[in-house]
């Protein structure tokens, strides 16, 4: 369950999004947001839920999955502190599109999904900060599409990991093959071995969920082209002022 707290606007200042606002708009939204954590495993939204809360990132990493069926799953992108969870509704959308999964535990800053419209309608420039992340969004789902459909399993799986190492900075983090199975739309077993041949070639250690990149350049050999074209949308949302 979510903790809420109220942080000084420093803390808000965590997720880059927010942080290209102009001060007048923060001061606005700032009383509109409070700080809630958010574990591992936990669902912040389903495909066509209601959209209730949007979260801005500041430590935590959430998965966002395409669903088929109820149960077929595929990752169309992550967001982590560049960016939010629930920028459709800046678009006039009242439900979610994809189920939203916690990959790394951690903080983020929450508001009432109609308050944010109301803020978006208000603040021009806030208006452009979101589309151009959309923007970006948009363009990292495209392309892990093309990568899903037309490239080999242990490309897809170093690719994946490239961007989770991205976004978390750091080369140490936790995914269990049960989740990635989720993400890449494969059964466990073909995460397992797609990851045991990365760490046969001494890319990575990994060990029960727990992953280590020991080479990066080596792993970004062993990815597809698609892991560039992706880190390169991604970097779309590094906003400069607003």
């Amino acid at each position: 369950m979510n903790s809420a707290v109220h942080p000084p606007v420093a803390e808000h200042n965590s997720n880059l999004l927010l942080a290209a606002l102009p001060p007048q708009d923060m001061a606005s939204i700032l009383p509109l947001l409070e700080q809630v954590r958010v574990e591992v495993g936990q669902v912040l939204c389903e495909a066509g839920d209601p959209i209730e809360h949007i979260y801005f990132p500041h430590d935590c990493l959430v998965c966002l999955l395409g669903v088929a069926e109820g149960r077929m799953t595929l990752e169309v992108g992550q967001v982590g502190r560049e960016g939010m969870l629930g920028v459709t509704a800046a678009l006039g959308h009242d439900t979610t599109q994809v189920r939203a999964v916690v990959q790394r535990a951690g903080y983020a800053s929450r508001m009432e999904g109609a308050r944010f419209r109301a803020e978006v309608e208000q603040h021009p420039a806030l208006q452009r900060v979101l589309y151009r992340y959309t923007d970006a969004l948009l363009a990292q789902a495209i392309q892990i599409a093309v990568c899903s459909r037309f490239h080999v399993l242990e490309a897809r799986l170093a690719r994946s990991l490239l961007v989770t190492r991205d976004r978390l900075r750091s080369d140490r983090f936790h995914l269990t093959h049960e989740f990635l199975a989720h993400a890449l739309g494969v059964r466990r077993v073909g995460v397992t071995k797609a990851a045991s041949a990365l760490q046969q070639q001494g890319l990575i250690n990994y060990s029960r969920g727990n992953i280590e990149i020991l080479d990066p350049a080596g792993l970004a050999a062993a990815s597809c082209t698609c892991y560039q074209i992706v880190k390169e949308a991604s970097s779309l949302t590094e906003f400069g002022s607003a």
